[in-house]
């Protein structure tokens, strides 16, 4: 764990997700200054705000960050498939006086074919660059390593950890189903076996000789406490973090996420175009009984899931919104970042101290 946390620069075996749309340069710069490891996502900016992003992190701290990017094959657009999408959705936008727009746009480009967003990691690399969805074509992963940047891969199977080490990856952050936001899957149309993250780390940490991140579920220091006992490098804690005020939740995400909603998650393809955890609400409803054919693909179908949380928010309705959430979410601890790493600091190491005495 030791040579692992010193590859990455870092003194505490915790990684905040980057929760792209969530987290916020502030809140990176706040845990990389308090020892750990701070995380933007860009997967959902384009290069120029990507560039912005790091700079404000950098603006903030002089210690290692994490920028994430989205892997995913692009979208096939199916004029057919979005028009009755927005047939579907059509009586939900009538309901806050809204229109579904016209049609619908792949509102983000993926880092597969995103030069731009390549040249601005090169021109500026961060220490760690993450890759979730699946693995760039070696000759961009090859470029980022000789800018001298660490790699890291969500994997959420052994089959996909395995791809990311022959791949020169540097360490795998093992996704269990409890995570929230995005599964990580390379193939969301692959079978998913829905692997836990204690079994999924307990797999990959004797089948890799690469360092594993545990995710998923982690809440406390008790939790990377545990992580570590099953192997793990580092924890990274997504949920976690959203009740920080440095995040960019508004308000109805965190009423829910500090009310009876967070004990009921859903993981659901409804919203995005891909299997996502989210806290229980309108749109996960209205997703339950779609077919998973009729659901647009990502990120399609999320430009619609945008226009419609925002007509209902006009209104005051915040249950349309994508209230990413893992299964851990009723542990979460309205504090500000700094005091959140403090107490997980102190947790992880009472932990770590009982398990020397037991």
């Amino acid at each position: 764990m030791d040579a692992f946390l010193r590859k990455l620069g870092i003194e505490l075996p915790i990684i905040q997700a980057p929760m792209a749309g969530v987290s916020t340069p502030e809140m990176a710069a706040i845990v990389s200054n308090s020892g750990g490891l701070g995380s933007i996502g860009v997967g959902s900016v384009d290069a120029a705000t990507t560039r912005q992003m790091v700079a404000a992190v950098r603006s903030r701290t002089n210690r290692p960050f994490n920028v994430n990017v989205f892997c995913h094959r692009p979208a096939t657009p199916d004029a057919a498939r979005e028009a009755a999408w927005l047939a579907r959705l059509a009586p939900e936008f009538a309901r806050y006086g809204a229109n579904p727009p016209d049609r619908l746009a792949e509102i983000y480009q993926t880092f597969l074919t995103d030069d731009a967003k390549l040249a601005v990691l090169l021109a500026e690399p961060p220490a760690v660059v993450s890759f979730h969805f699946g693995l760039p074509a070696r000759d961009r992963i090859e470029a980022l390593r000789t800018a001298g940047i660490v790699l890291l891969a969500t994997a959420t199977s052994l089959e996909e950890g395995e791809a990311a080490a022959a791949a020169g990856i540097d360490a795998v952050v093992a996704q269990g189903y409890e995570a929230g936001g995005h599964r990580g899957m390379f193939d969301p149309g692959a079978p998913d076996d829905r692997l836990g993250t204690v079994a999924l780390t307990r797999l990959l940490v004797p089948k890799l000789d690469l360092p594993v991140i545990a995710a998923g579920g982690i809440m406390d220091g008790a939790g990377v406490a545990a992580a570590l006992a099953l192997g793990a490098a580092a924890a990274q804690l997504g949920t976690a973090f959203i009740g920080c005020p440095e995040s960019t939740a508004d308000a109805g995400y965190r009423t829910a996420l500090f009310g009876p909603a967070a004990e009921h998650t859903v993981m659901t393809a409804a919203i995005s175009g891909r299997p996502a955890r989210c806290l229980a609400n309108r749109f996960t409803a209205l997703g339950a009984g779609a077919e998973p054919a009729a659901v647009p693909d990502y990120p399609i179908a999320y430009d619609a899931a945008k226009h419609l949380h925002a007509a209902a928010k006009a209104a005051r309705e915040f249950g349309y919104g994508a209230q990413w959430a893992g299964q851990g979410a009723p542990l979460a601890r309205a504090a500000l970042t700094a005091e959140l790493i403090a107490r997980l600091r102190s947790e992880m190491d009472k932990a770590l101290s009982d398990q020397l005495t037991e």
